[in-house]
This record gives C-alpha cells, structure tokens and sequence, in this order.
C-alpha cells in the first residue's frame, strides 16, 4: 500500500510494516550508475542548475526516479553523494569531476523531496525515517558486504535518516533549502512530534514509537515528557545547566584548597561528571561527525578535555599528597574558564556570522599550525644537534615559537649560541620563512575563510539550527533528564536494562523522568496552555481592538505620535483589501468583447458582425458566476452599430460596409450587388477609381523607400568590404612578389 493511500485512509503517518517494506539498495547502484554516466565533466553548482543542463540532465534523471514513488529517495541520493566525496579525496586527479557528481546528487535529493510535499507527514517521514543501506539487498550481497568491512550484524544495521546524511556530506545548500527548513523549525518548535529511534544509546528506550502527529498542547497530557526532547526546550534548558555548572565552577576556584575536598568542590564534581555524561552520551549516540559539528559541541569538548585532565592531577595529588600536583589541577581547571565563559556568551549571539567565522578560522588556524610544526621539526632536530646540549629541546620549541609570532631580534641574538657559522644560517632562514612566508599564507587562508562564511552565512546557520534540532530528536533515555539527575538514573537504569523488560523499563524511565522533572514538565505545559490561549484571545478580540480604533476621533488618530504607534490608515486599507477575498467577476474583460476584437477590419474601427454562432461563446460562463447572475440584473447585450451586409430598403439601393482600403470597396460593391439593381450601380464610381490610384501610387513610394531601408544598405557596405579586402590581397601580393624577385637578385650576386 502506497503511504499517501495510507494518508488518505486516516493514519497520521507511513506504518512500520510499510517503511520496513521500502527497498532501499537497489536504488544505490542505479543512482550511482545514471550519475556516472551522466556528468563526465567538472562543473559548478551554477552550471548544474543552468537552464540548459537542468533541462538536458537533472530533470530527466529526476523524472526517472520520482515516478518509483520511493520514500527513501533521497536517503539513497546523499548515500551514493558520500560514495563520491570520498572518491574525491582519494582520487585528486578526477576530484573534480567527483565533486560536481557529489554535488548532482544533492540537487536531485532537493529537487526529489519536492515530490513528497504535498503531505507534511509524508515530508517528514521522508526525511527523519531511519533507512538501513542494505534494505531490499540479496543475502549474497549483505555477506559479501559483512566480509568487507570485518563485522557482524551490528555493523551493518546501522540505519540513518536522510537529514543525518545530509549533515554528514555537508550538504549545505539541501538542509538551507526552504522545504526542508520547513520540517527543521516545526522539529525545532515542537509542532510536529518526531522520536527517532537510538541505536547507539547508552540506556535504549524504543518500547513506545511515536508515530509522527501535529501537536496540539490542548489534547497532550499535562506531564507530557516527550516535550522535554523538543529542541527549543532542550536548549534553554542546556542553558540553565552550563550557567550552573559555571556558577559552581567559580565557587570552587574561590573555595580551592589543596590539601582536601571543599563543599563546593564536591559539588562541582557532581554537576561537572554529570555534563561529562550528558555528552558521551551524546557523542556515542550521534556519531562523533553529527555531534562536532556543533559549534557548541567544540567548547563542550574543549571543557571536558580540561576537567578530566584536572580529575587525573587532583586524585593523584590526594593520593600522593602532593600539593603541588594538587596546586597544577586547579590551575589547568581555571583554564577553563575561557570555554565556559564564551560557552554561555555566544548563547545569547548565536545568530552571529562572527561566531560561525570564528569557529572556521580557529579550525584552519590549529591544522596550520600542525602542517608548519612539522616542517618546523626538522630546524628544531638540527639546533638541538648543533647545541650540543647547551640548550634543552622545550627551550629552543618556545624561542622558535616567538620567533614565529613576531620576535625576530631574538633570532639574530641567539643564532651564535648554537654554532658560530651554521647557527645564524638557520636562524635567518628560520626568520624568513616564519615571518614572511608563513604568515603571508595564514593571512590568505584566514581571509578566504572569513569572506567564505561571510557569502555563505545563512547556509552556515542554518547548518547548525539543522545539527541542533536533529541532536535534540534523539531517543536516548538519558537526553530527558537533566544534570545532575542523569547520573542517578544511569545508575538505575542501566543495570535495569539488562533485568527489565523493554515494557518494565520504559515504565521506570517515565516514571523517573516525571519525579526528576516534574517542575519543568508542569512550567512547560502552562506555557503551551497559556500561549494556544492568548492566541484564540488575539483572534477573538481582533474586532474589539478594530472598533475600538475606529472610536478615537479622526483629529486624534492623524496625530503623527499616534499615527507612528498606531499605524496609518492608509497601510490598514491596503492590508484590508488583500485579505479580501472576492470571487465576483467584475467583467472587466469581457469574452464578447474578445470576440468582436477579433473579428474587426485592419483598420481597427467596430465593423464586426453578430453572428449566431459565436452567441453561445459570447455568453458562456461557469456554474459558479450562472449562480450569481441569478440573483443580479441581467446584462444586456451589446449590439453593433452597423448596418447588416444586406439590408432590403425601399429604394432598392445596397448598404455597403464603410471600410477603408480600395480594394474591399471595389470587391464588396462587385459581389454583393443584387441582380435586381440596375446594371450602373454595379460600376464603380470616379471617385473610388481615384482613391484607387491614390492607394496604388502609395503603395509604389512604400516599395521605393523599402530600397533604402538599412538592408541594402548593409548589403551595399558588404560589397565595398569585399572589394576592399579584394584590393588588399592584390597588394600583399604584388609586394611578396617583389620581395621574392629582390631576394632572387641579392643571391645572384652573390
């Protein structure tokens, strides 16, 4: 069964029976197959969306595929899209050619998903279901891909959505497109309930799927946990806990004491290892591609790394009490302080394109920094060697080191000290290199970066709305509990997990997540409640506020620091007359008038004729407008002011049209004539022969300009041309002859 017959049938979305169905690895060897053999060529995204390539390429390969009606579509698109990057990094002689491939595959992803628009159920599921790659693959096929990569079945069922390959080929312009951020900020906001299933969860909860519904906070129940993986609550929510975790951070700096453990040092223990949790957790479940991708996911990192190395220094201080050692963990743990202050900062400016430049150019300025510390290595191996043991390996990194950031005197200073002719070789080729080359190349990398995040910023943010809304969807059981709750029910239900039924456990882990987080669940509900309500209230109270604006007098209303609060008057009657929505026809274009406009002489005067053919089109009007022509006057009929072509008259003389060429007067007077009129009507008149005359000598002065016209001038100017070119070649000719006549002579003489 089709999923838009099951739409239509009732269910919210696709069933499990009908997505299990869909196969999916057939459509990997074709999709692979038609890109192949349809770009053979380097070419850009502004050429693969031209006119004339989407018109020769894309849209047959996309009409081709949509009429399969599959639904993992695009999954199959951005899958065969990471075959090709991948074989873009490998091979950089056609890397080329395998990008503009990569990037073929993420236009017919965007331009497929437009198929599957018409329902946003349907577009949702499109886009969150979890596809397995090998779906619908012969048995063959899934062992021989079992040998290749050395694993069993749980490497090859590793099912992902078509928004989590998007995220992991980066492709940008697809998650930017305006269909897909469509379903991202209904995800985001809550308005539509997706629960992708975890299957790289720490304590897995899959018992109860829930399909994918419209919420509606009027119907939800009041404790509604499922609200707390909403990804705009989840990230306030985050908030809370980074400004806490910041809070007790500074307490236990100020409290240190390195000969035992404070209050608030014990504190700090227990909110920092339940954020080291909440994020292992969230790295083990994402993949760790999906979760640094995060910008925020970087300082998180950042501040992890520091407090486990603090945890090692300070247990191994109190174990040896060393207070040194005690002393060097509170100094490595204030260092992070410059990731947790800028962590809760760059919250409140997180739209930014500074932040997003900043986290793209400390990424280049760290793999910069790697590429020349190993080109570097090898000056530093050689002033150690010439030292001789005088200097220590540590000091001559750091005086390289400044050297690279600026302080060259400290090279031509030094240079002797390692040996007294080698030594200010290296040193100034060292300078030079660091000092000009290098950070000339840095400068240009950085600058290429910044002004690429700048032109590309809206794609840059909306990348990472998309990352933040697919990581708070997740279905980990420990994603719903806050710290420094997670730890205790990691300790309750992971145990519990190998004990309890899936049902039991589920039970125990909405039990857990309503005791833990019942104020929030009950703020969250009231705010739902509180906002459905207000907005019914705007909607109901519309016309109050409206005539009560249209109570104050008109001198008050004109008043300009009225008119800027309230509005003007004239903006509130334009908007009116948009929202009104009138089907009348006001006929201002009429078929009759179409008609008689066709049928009139080249001279544009009214001379058409009522002919009882055309009267059914001239009145023909639809069921809608008969409806409302009953109810209003009858139109009357416009009829022409001519005469008939033939009209009896007493005298027995003929009517004849008043049209304005010769050639129709003296053709309509010949046959229209009766053959009871006297045989001298049947002549022309002198007069019309003149205005015959009249007409045909026009007619021969317009053939006599037409000689002028600029195509024979153009024709005249060819000709000249080509006697012009005619006499050049003449005289090339005539003076190579005489050169070879010259040369002739100057070899006889000699």
């Amino acid at each position: 069964m089709d999923a838009e017959e099951q739409i239509s049938q009732g269910l919210l979305a696709p069933s499990q029976e009908f997505l299990a169905s869909v196969k999916v690895f057939p459509l990997i060897p074709y999709l692979k197959r038609d890109v192949i053999n349809t770009i053979d060529s380097p070419l850009s995204w502004e050429q693969l969306t031209a006119s004339d390539i989407n018109f020769a390429v894309v849209r047959p390969l996309v009409t081709k595929y949509a009429r399969l009606r599959n639904m993992a579509i695009v999954y199959a698109c951005m899958v065969v899209r990471s075959y090709f990057l991948a074989q873009s990094g490998s091979d950089l002689a056609h890397a080329g050619v395998m990008y503009s491939r990569a990037t073929l595959c993420e236009i017919m992803a965007l331009k497929l998903l437009s198929h599957f628009a018409s329902s946003k159920i349907q577009l949702v599921a499109v886009l969150t279901t979890l596809w397995c790659p090998l779906a619908g693959a012969p048995d063959d096929v899934i062992e021989e891909v079992k040998d290749a990569i050395g694993g069993g079945d749980e490497y090859v069922d590793d099912p992902q959505c078509a928004i989590e390959m998007a995220i992991a080929t980066k492709a940008k312009t697809f998650l930017a497109s305006a269909i897909v951020q469509s379903v991202v900020t209904d995800m985001y906001n809550g308005r539509i309930i997706v629960s992708i299933a975890g299957n790289r969860s720490m304590v897995p909860d899959n018992y109860k799927r829930r399909a994918i519904m419209l919420y509606d906070p009027r119907t939800a129940p009041m404790l509604d946990h499922y609200r707390l993986r909403v990804p705009r609550y989840s990230a306030i929510l985050h908030f809370v806990n980074i400004a806490a975790l910041l809070a007790v951070f500074l307490a236990c700096i100020w409290t240190q004491d390195v000969s035992h453990v404070t209050l608030w040092e014990s504190v700090f223990l227990v909110f920092a290892i339940a954020f080291t949790l909440q994020e292992y957790t969230a790295s083990k479940e994402y993949g760790w591609a999906i979760y640094i991708a995060n910008i925020w996911n970087v300082f998180d990192t950042s501040f992890v790394t520091i407090f486990l190395g603090y945890l090692v220094l300070r247990v191994k201080g109190l174990w040896d009490d060393d207070a040194k050692m005690s002393q060097l963990a509170f100094d490595l743990l204030a260092c992070g302080c410059c990731v947790l202050a800028p962590r809760l900062a760059f919250y409140a400016i997180s739209n930014n394109v500074v932040v997003l430049t900043l986290r793209a150019m400390i990424a280049e300025l760290i793999f910069f920094i790697g590429i020349a510390a190993v080109c570097f290595s090898g000056i530093l191996l050689t002033l150690y060697t010439l030292a001789s043991g005088t200097w220590k390996m540590r000091d001559i990194a750091w005086l390289m080191v400044q050297i690279w950031f600026g302080s060259t005197y400290l090279s031509f200073g030094q240079a002797k000290s390692f040996h007294p002719v080698f030594g200010p070789i290296l040193m100034t080729c060292f300078a030079a290199l660091s000092g000009t080359l290098l950070l000339t190349i840095l400068i240009s990398i950085l600058s290429n970066t910044a002004a690429r995040i700048d032109a590309n910023a809206t794609q840059e943010f909306l990348f990472q709305c998309t990352v933040s809304t697919i990581q708070g969807v997740k279905s980990d059981a420990l994603f719903s509990y806050q710290p420094p709750f997670n730890i205790l029910a990691f300790v309750i239900l992971k145990p519990a997990s190998y004990i309890l039924s899936p049902r039991s456990l589920h039970s125990a882990n909405v039990f857990l997540i309503r005791l833990t987080s019942f104020p929030v669940l009950i703020a969250i509900a009231r705010y739902e409640r509180l906002l459905a309500s207000e907005q019914r209230l705007r909607e109901s109270g519309k016309g109050a506020t409206r005539g009560l604006y249209h109570s104050i007098p008109r001198h008050i209303k004109n008043m300009p620091f009225v008119d800027y609060f309230v509005g003007s008057k004239s903006a509130d009657l334009y908007e009116a007359i948009f929202e009104v929505e009138d089907s009348r026809d006001f006929d201002l274009f009429d078929d009759s008038e179409e008609d008689e406009f066709s049928l009139r002489s080249p001279s544009g005067h009214e001379d058409s004729v009522s002919s009882p053919i055309l009267e059914p089109r001239r009145h023909k009007r639809s069921a809608s407008l008969s409806k409302k022509s009953q109810s209003q006057p009858p139109r009357t009929r416009k009829v022409s002011a001519l005469p008939p072509l033939s009209e009896p008259s007493g005298t027995g003389k003929i009517l004849h049209l008043n049209t304005s060429t010769p050639f129709t007067k003296l053709f309509s007077q010949r046959f229209d004539h009766p053959s009871s009129a006297p045989p001298v009507e049947m002549l022309p008149d002198v007069t019309n022969m003149d205005k015959l005359d009249s007409s045909v000598k026009r007619i021969e002065a317009l053939l006599e300009d037409c000689r002028e016209l600029p195509v024979c001038k153009l024709k005249d100017e060819m000709k000249e041309l080509q006697d012009r070119q005619a006499r050049i070649e003449n005289i090339l000719l005539a003076l190579t002859r005489g050169m070879r006549h010259e040369t002739e002579i100057l070899r006889h003489n000699i």
